[in-house]
């Protein structure tokens, strides 16, 4: 790793259908926004000779190019595919979004990765949602490298850069974050300034200079081994601390010189292993030049490095019925399990599915079983269908190339299954499977939409089903309450992604209007009310009289009606009528057009006319009735309360609980769940938390975690129910 005497990129660099998985890496690059993951991404394919000098594929786009909307945001709004060849191997490049509001997209890079790179900027250093997403590849025991970009910017110094990685990554035990190579300055600018030109291996004790614009390899001076040898040292030690020969250590603290070959082979079993994260760097190529410096060295990392789909642990897999299903480990001959692992459209081709395959081979025209991911809850159907396999292919710019098959292990371009959406299952139709679903995060801003014309009206359910079939970290609801069209995103950026979809790839135009919460009435206090509804004019007449009593019950008690008449004051047959009408009304408000809940109402009287009185006659006298008694009563707004837990970190514990009580929260308690970190538990009036997504994301720089849960109904505050009373009047 590092030591090898020249570079060789594979054939052409092009990624082909992979015959075997031990010569397959699913990598996915990891960091926040801004960090370099995409122009990393694109140096390893420059160095692999996957594109050409000036980074572009033939089509004229760079080898990351995938959808307009990033290149007008000018961030990565979605995860992307770029597969390259190294040394022979095949590694799938997975390039995901840094910003929050795309963690949806990460989540699916996980799953079908089976290491990551995490990037980190040399001028911004590492961020709190980057430690999050550390310590979840740490819970389950995914390899990581860390690659440290930007080392051209002025404030840049790799020292404290690795420094920093060992302090934020390493936990307990920060010798297991160490750097393989230190970067080798160039003359130093007017400005102070050395550029990096190459990189120094520690464990080699070479030069690998890219200032030609490929890399070379020399010996290192007399004058440059001492500062070589302190972070050799320790970079040996560090390994023979994770080697299984425990003899390793004594013989090495004995004097005995290890051999290089013996390190190498004990780093790499390491890093595989996920208990050694090797730091490596990397910088912008020269004008012209053919490898970016340290490309070469990550390739090695990846290839050499990097656990093979064998190494990973198989996803739980059951029968469609839930029955448990053993499969063997990653058998290119096995039964077909993949998985949908992101859903996107495309103009020409339609639905194309990005799929892992984790048993079995899957190949073009095949027919196979869809099995629907169950989240009914977030406007997803539940399906299990047979549809037949589209051409597979390998995605390189805007361009597909055609694959003939894509064995266990591999990722591929599926077209034309148009039932399949991200997170379903595709086995065969004859045995057919489920895999279990990986976490997603609850989408929590509330995004009220309306079609903006008649024309749009007709194609808004189409469109809006399709965007929730390809990212399931969006939520659609259709609000009873309300009436509203509420699409669930994470954040604001992911809303306007959202919009902007519907727009430019569906052709619907969306109004966003402001969106409304269930509100409800109810009686303060025991009312009552007569109902008369009484017409002649001419022919048959409406003749029909109620007294009714109103009283509060307690929450969630909804509507009860009691019937108290005696004597037949009010016939039998019509007193169904009197509760259809009273209930009628009960749900249309009896005040501010909300419906009423939690109250008894009780009919005492009544008069009956033998001729004139009928059913619709009592359903109006009924409704009449619950009016007036409202009339004379003072009536309260409930508003809805969420149950929400917030995880944060202990220094912003205090921001949050004051920021709870200034939206009318109450705290219920908080608890320590792990290192540093709190859970704090309240109840917010979710008229107050619409927005909380957001705000939350910038009171604790990205680092707290929400939930939130319908708890109940509560009378509003007399001053913030007139506020809202006034905007309805004036809205």
């Amino acid at each position: 790793m590092g030591d090898k005497a020249n570079a060789h990129p594979g054939a052409a660099g092009r990624a082909t259908a992979a015959d075997h998985p031990a010569s397959v890496r699913n990598v996915v690059l990891v960091g926040h926004s801004g960090s370099g993951k995409t122009t990393l991404v694109e140096a390893l394919a420059l160095t692999a000779g996957a594109v050409n000098r000036a980074g572009r594929v033939e089509d004229g786009g760079t080898v990351s190019d995938y959808d307009d909307i990033e290149h007008r945001q000018q961030r990565s709004v979605q995860l992307s595919l770029v597969p390259v060849e190294w040394d022979g191997i095949k590694i799938n490049l997975l390039d995901t979004p840094g910003y929050a509001d795309f963690v949806g997209e990460l989540r699916a890079g996980l799953r079908a990765a089976d290491a990551a790179l995490f990037v980190v900027s040399a001028s911004d250093g590492v961020d709190g949602s980057t430690r999050m997403v550390w310590d979840e590849c740490a819970a389950v025991g995914m390899p990581r490298a860390i690659v440290v970009t930007h080392l051209e910017s002025a404030r840049a110094d790799f020292e404290e850069m690795t420094s920093i990685c060992a302090q934020a990554f390493g936990g307990d035990d920060p010798d297991a974050v160490l750097p393989l190579y230190l970067p080798l300055h160039g003359p130093q600018a007017p400005d102070g300034h050395a550029p990096v030109t190459g990189l120094t291996g520690l464990l080699s004790r070479k030069l690998f200079d890219y200032a030609s614009g490929e890399r070379k390899e020399s010996e290192p001076g007399e004058d440059e081994l001492p500062g070589i040898e302190e972070a050799r040292n320790r970079l040996i030690e560090g390994i023979i601390a994770e080697s299984e020969d425990e003899t390793l250590m004594d013989r090495y603290l004995g004097g005995e010189q290890i051999d290089v070959k013996t390190l190498i082979g004990d780093l790499e079993r390491a890093v595989a292993r996920g208990t050694f994260f090797p730091v490596l760097a990397a910088a912008p190529a020269a004008e012209g030049a053919r490898q970016g410096i340290g490309t070469v060295e990550l390739l090695e990392l990846v290839t050499r490095g990097f656990p093979t789909p064998l190494e990973r642990e198989a996803p739980r897999v059951t029968t469609v019925g839930g029955e448990p299903r053993a499969l063997d480990l990653c058998d290119p001959d096995g039964p077909l399990v993949a998985e949908v692992v992101k859903t996107a459209s495309d103009p020409y081709v339609g639905r194309v599915s990005l799929v892992r395959v984790f048993s079995g081979t899957l190949r073009p025209d095949q027919t196979v079983h869809v099995s629907g991911h169950g989240l009914t809850d977030r406007g997803h159907e539940d399906h299990d269908v047979d549809e037949r396999v589209g051409a597979l292919s390998a995605p390189f710019g805007k361009q597909q190339r055609a694959l003939t098959h894509c064995i266990a292990g591999d990722l591929a371009c599926v077209a034309k299954l148009s039932r399949a959406e991200t997170g379903d299952t595709l086995s065969a139709k004859d045995d057919p499977l489920l895999m279990e679903p990986w976490q997603m995060p609850d989408p929590l801003l509330p995004l009220a939409i309306q079609a903006h014309s008649k024309a749009d009206e007709d194609k808004l359910s189409q469109g809006l089903s399709r965007l929730v079939a390809e990212d399931p970290t969006m939520r659609l609801e259709q609000n009873q309450g309300t009436h509203q069209v509420v699409l669930w995103c994470l954040g604001e950026a992911h809303a306007d992604v959202a919009l902007e979809r519907l727009r430019t790839r569906y052709g619907v135009q969306v109004d966003v209007v402001p969106h409304k919460v269930s509100l409800r009435e109810t009686f303060a206090a025991k009312s009552s009310g007569r109902g008369r509804h009484v017409k002649q004019s001419g022919g048959h007449g409406q003749f029909a009289i109620c007294e009714i009593e109103v009283e509060p019950l307690p929450g969630g008690s909804g509507i009860e009606f009691v019937d108290k008449v005696v004597g037949g004051a009010v016939p039998r047959q019509f007193i169904p009528s009197v509760e259809k009408g009273v209930r009628a009304q009960a749900a249309k408000g009896v005040a501010a057009g909300h419906p009423l809940v939690d109250v008894r109402v009780t009919l005492l009287d009544g008069k009956a006319h033998s001729v004139d009185s009928s059913d619709a006659a009592f359903q109006t006298a009924g409704a009449l009735a619950l009016r007036e008694a409202a009339a004379d009563a003072r009536i309260h707004l409930l508003e809805p309360v969420a149950e929400v837990s917030v995880l944060v970190g202990d220094e912003y514990v205090g921001a949050v609980m004051s920021d709870m009580s200034g939206r009318r929260g109450r705290v219920l308690g908080t608890e320590q769940t792990s290192a540093g970190r709190t859970l704090v538990r309240a109840e917010v009036p979710e008229i107050e938390i619409g927005r909380y997504a957001v705000d939350l994301r910038s009171l604790s720089h990205g680092t707290a975690r929400f939930h939130r849960a319908y708890a109940r109904h509560e009378p509003m505050p007399a001053q913030v129910a007139e506020r809202i009373r006034q905007q309805e009047r004036d809205g």
